[in-house]
């Protein structure tokens, strides 16, 4: 069975919703989860994720404030919760004691897109070690063979395999790059992959995941806690579709 991976900006649509969208994420079935730490300039990510973060910001999210929802649900979440967000407000809050209240919480793992990897090897890797938290890396249809398996070598976890050069969410997301897929599939990585960026539906999740280990759904659902009155309902509803 193929691993369905949902992304959510921590702090929409209202502060406290996030702790039930964590539960609800894990009811519904998916596998593992990610959570997106609001910041105030997040150049990879397209209009959708954009402007939860500007609500997520505006409700008054911090990083304090999401440890603090993580840790009240502690006990509840059975499956791998990662944080996705950008170096600055890490380095802001402290990478060490970052570090040490994701391993206090239910986090297992980060994804930090503008780290870069040598900086990660030479400064970050052994603090994520020290704390047994993963750490994942991306790769796109430009990356080289010897990138990957370099950025295969660094990650655990899983590795996050973009679909297509663009933001989050894009509709032209080119989605079944067959070439791109099979050459990862080809290259024996020590992880699994995570195919990642513009999957809205059951049907593209079947054809990302042909060739890979899982998939990651961020815009879609993200757009029914900006969107849906009724989101608690549809959120659920849109889980258990994928996962049918």
């Amino acid at each position: 069975m193929k691993k369905l991976n949902i992304y959510f900006t921590a702090g929409i649509p209202q502060l406290e919703d996030t702790a039930d969208i964590i539960k609800l994420i894990q009811n519904a079935g998916a596998d593992m989860m990610e959570i997106g730490m609001p910041y105030s300039d997040p150049v990879a990510d397209g209009p959708v994720i954009q402007k939860a973060h500007e609500l997520a910001l505006e409700n008054g999210m911090t990083i304090e404030k999401l440890f603090s929802q993580l840790k009240s649900i502690k006990n509840e979440i059975k499956i791998p919760v990662i944080l996705m967000g950008y170096i600055n407000p890490v380095l802001s809050f402290g990478f060490e004691k970052f570090c040490i209240e994701c391993s206090e919480s239910v986090v297992s793992g980060l994804i930090i897109p503008d780290l870069p990897a040598i900086e990660f090897e030479k400064n970050y890797q052994q603090i994520l070690e020290k704390y047994n938290l993963n750490f994942t890396f991306l790769i796109t249809p430009e990356t080289s063979d010897e990138r990957i398996l370099y950025l295969d070598s660094l990650s655990s976890g899983f590795l996050y395999a973009v679909s297509s050069s663009s933001t989050t969410g894009n509709e032209n997301a080119v989605l079944k790059n067959e070439d791109y897929l099979s050459r990862i599939a080809s290259l024996q990585l020590k992880n699994p992959v995570m195919i990642g960026f513009g999957i809205k539906s059951k049907e593209d999740f079947e054809n990302v995941t042909e060739k890979a280990d899982g998939g990651i759904i961020g815009t879609a659902f993200v757009n029914i806690l900006l969107n849906d009155k009724d989101w608690k309902i549809n959120a659920i509803d849109f889980i258990q579709s994928i996962k049918a």
